[in-house]
């Protein structure tokens, strides 16, 4: 899962915009909306996702499998409807198997469901306090280990059940015994898992496949992986007609509710503190997260409050303890959701399986099962954090999270883990760089980076110490915080210096071009000009041009900054594409305004993009009379089968001046035609379309007829540029994709066209959440 923990938000702009998208549904006060028909469709995928999911995880934590079902119902159902982030999925965690299972161990079954009631208390008390967003204080270092480290006990218990045995009371009993069950495995339990496995991995991939196998693999793809695998090791152990441990489903008569749990109130009292801690930091990070991906803003404290309701009702109904959880949550997102009752509908569809199917159900083999929760635990141990941890030198931090979660368990692992960031921490909270260069006319110069404290002052005077008597020197503080004894050792070196003939110049650099890098320095870029005007920042087009400044010369000015700071980090990779020529894997069709910066809305760099532009992102039609064009359909030609690139895609913008033009018949003007009317002709069978089919968005409505026809371009354009025979010749053969895109200045969101709807999508700002629950 990836979880992160937002930096400061940055000022909210409470000005009416027409460019905003609107409110998701349900995400301030109960207010519902019928359900749409997306809704009813991602609801079946999360069905199909959730029921081999819960009786997974329940059977890894050693609980009875009915009470996976009651878990995915009353979470899908109670979360789903009182939460505070609409498409949001809870049910049974991933993260809580080791808890629940060592709770279920020492306390028994019922009585951890009593546990799961008092947790649930608990988040509803927490929620009305309103303390939700505290839990985003959590090192997202502790978060990702913690996570791992479930991870591998999961996966390391689960195997045993793969390899036909059963698995051992702890992660290190589990690691012992593993080589004695790797020599005798149970050959037709290992047959179903593998083949679950294989599925698992594999099925995702299908639509990587080139050509017409890569549509037919897109159609598969929709089916979830997890169901696929779940039916195929159950097939195979019903055609071979293997003896293989199945799924034990008790009748509902049977079927426990919860007791009072009974032991040391120290005891008991941290239980219920551990599984409230755990289930709500991952609720919430995976609400924020699954509130970029959506574009939606939710109310944490009411979703902390809406998992206390659901472990309320899972616990009394004899349920696993719930959380919001990443693989449903994101399938959901990606299924199409529109609303709070796509989760709904899910724990009901849950709720009917669980009293319809238990026939059914019966049949599936433990060993498909448990592949499926070891491949998820073995997902939850994420490369990706682990080289964003190490990026940011927290590793440290990850790796005694990980260890202590598998080797102590989980509370004191991410205790184990707290302690070690706070250390941490502390540690470069009291660290300081002191840096001495000699200039080119013999004076000295001082650079400190970070804060100077008591603990900073050895390595401070040592640094001074060094310079020779009566030396000219020049100390640069980069404004960070100065103690008292700090203070006090750099002015008694000053004097004493000045006192030996020196002379001594303090300074505090406080600049607002800093970067602070993962390890707390700050590098100070050169002193600004006298205006303070800078190549690449907000105010060039506004203070300089205020200043009546030389375009030329602040041309010029972003030259030399580009030769003196960017081009040494840029020249390795400059020289390799000099040597290697280009390759770019798109083509970027975009229009010429000057506001729109294609390597900075892609994020992309030297050599990423071919890139054309022109006014109103236009591509001439072949054979339009009096507007055809062969510059763009050179480059067009160029790019796809020269530079073979693999995606085409056309970027128009609100405010697009060519199109305003289009509405104001520049084109059609009597008289000889200027240049431009004569490249605008090019633009009219986007007027055209406009009175046919105008393009919309999926999440608000547009804000006025320029825009309408700035979205409508974009598919025209799409549509005049399978004119062009190379174009046509590669899409149909499955090697090219074309892309329409649609940047708005107002709110620098960006759009991309469904061309199976023509309707325009917002881009999230996280584009997936974790792969583990």
């Amino acid at each position: 899962m990836t979880l992160h923990t937002p930096a400061a938000p940055p000022p909210i702009d409470v000005t009416p915009d027409s460019h905003a998208p609107p409110e998701p549904p349900g995400t301030a006060g109960p207010r519902f909306r019928a359900p749409a028909a997306q809704d009813l469709t991602a609801s079946l995928v999360v069905f199909l996702i959730a029921v081999p999911f819960s009786l997974g995880i329940a059977l890894a934590t050693g609980a009875p499998l009915t009470a996976g079902l009651v878990a995915a119902a009353a979470g899908g159902i109670t979360a789903g409807l009182l939460g505070g982030s609409p498409l949001q999925v809870s049910g049974p965690s991933a993260a809580l198997t080791v808890i629940t299972a060592g709770l279920i161990a020492r306390y028994g079954w019922q009585a951890t469901c009593g546990i799961t009631i008092a947790a649930g208390l608990l988040q509803l008390l927490l929620g009305s306090l309103r303390v939700a967003r505290s839990a985003l204080a959590v090192s997202p270092a502790v978060v990702h280990g913690m996570l791992a480290g479930v991870g591998l006990t999961i996966a390391i218990a689960q195997l045993h059940v793969v390899l036909g045995g059963a698995p051992q009371s702890s992660a290190l009993a589990n690691l012992s015994a593993l080589p004695a069950q790797l020599a005798g495995p149970h050959l037709p339990a290992l047959a179903v898992g593998l083949l679950a496995v294989a599925l698992l991995y594999g099925w995702p991939r299908l639509q990587l496949l080139p050509g017409r196998a890569g549509l037919l693999g897109s159609l598969l793809g929709r089916v979830p992986a997890a169901l696929v695998a779940v039916a195929a090791g159950t097939a195979l152990a019903i055609v071979g007609d293997f003896e293989l441990a199945r799924v034990e489903l008790p009748s509902w008569s049977e079927h426990g509710l919860a007791t009072v749990p009974h032991g040391s109130l120290p005891g008991l009292l941290g239980a219920v503190g551990t599984v409230t801690v755990v289930a709500s930091v991952e609720s919430l990070l995976c609400a924020v997260a699954v509130d970029r991906l959506s574009g939606g803003a939710g109310d944490l404290n009411r979703e902390l409050r809406g998992q206390g309701f659901a472990n309320l009702v899972a616990g009394a109904l004899g349920g696993l303890p719930v959380a919001g959880g990443a693989v449903r949550s994101s399938a959901n997102v990606q299924a199409g959701a529109r609303s709070r009752w796509a989760a709904v509908l899910h724990g009901t569809w849950v709720l009917l399986a669980a009293v319809a199917l238990t026939g059914g159900l019966r049949r599936i083999p433990l060993a498909a099962l448990a592949a499926l929760v070891m491949v998820v635990g073995i997902q939850m141990v994420s490369f990706a954090h682990i080289r964003r941890v190490h990026r940011h030198r927290e590793f440290t931090v990850y790796l005694a999270t990980v260890v202590g979660v598998v080797v102590l368990g989980v509370p004191l692992g991410v205790v184990a883990g707290a302690a070690t960031a706070t250390l941490l921490a502390l540690y470069r909270l009291t660290r300081a760089h002191v840096d001495v260069a000699r200039t080119t006319d013999g004076s000295f110069e001082v650079r400190t980076h970070g804060p100077l404290t008591f603990v900073s002052v050895p390595r401070l005077t040592r640094a001074l110490t060094s310079i020779p008597a009566g030396a000219p020197v020049t100390v640069c503080h980069d404004g960070a915080f100065l103690d008292h004894a700090a203070y006090e050792a750099l002015h008694s070196w000053r004097a004493g210096h000045i006192a030996r003939g020196g002379r001594v110049a303090l300074l505090t650099n406080h600049q607002q071009e800093e970067v602070l890098d993962p390890d707390g320095t700050v590098r100070l870029g050169s002193t600004p000009g006298p205006h303070r005007c800078r190549a690449w920042t907000p105010w060039v087009g506004h203070h300089c041009i205020d200043q009546q400044d030389d375009p030329h010369g602040r041309l010029l000015d972003g030259v030399r900054g580009f030769q003196e700071h960017t081009a040494p980090l840029v020249r390795p990779e400059l020289a390799r594409l000099a040597r290697e020529g280009q390759t770019p894997s798109q083509l970027f069709l975009t229009c010429a305004d000057s506001r729109l910066v294609t390597s900075m809305i892609t994020s992309s760099g030297p050599g990423d993009l071919f890139t054309v532009r022109n006014v109103g992102n236009l591509v001439p039609a072949p054979h339009e009379p009096g507007a055809a064009d062969d510059s763009v359909a050179a480059a067009v030609q160029y790019a796809v089968e020269v530079l073979e690139v693999r995606s085409i895609t056309i970027c128009g913008h609100s405010g697009c001046g060519a199109m305003q033009a289009l509405l104001d018949g520049v084109h059609e003007r009597p008289g000889r035609p200027t240049p431009l009317a004569r490249w605008l002709r090019n633009g009219r069978g986007s007027l055209a379309r406009l009175a046919r089919v105008p393009a919309e968005f999926t999440d608000r409505p547009v804000a006025d007829r320029v825009e309408q026809l700035c979205i409508t371009n974009v598919v025209q354009q799409l549509d005049q540029l399978m004119a062009n025979p190379a174009v046509e010749r590669r899409v149909q053969a499955g090697e090219l994709r074309l892309v329409g895109m649609y940047f708005d200045f107002a709110t620098a969101q960006t759009y991309v066209l469904d061309q199976d709807t023509g309707r325009f999508g917002a881009v999230a700002a996280s584009r997936e959440i974790a792969s583990a629950a």
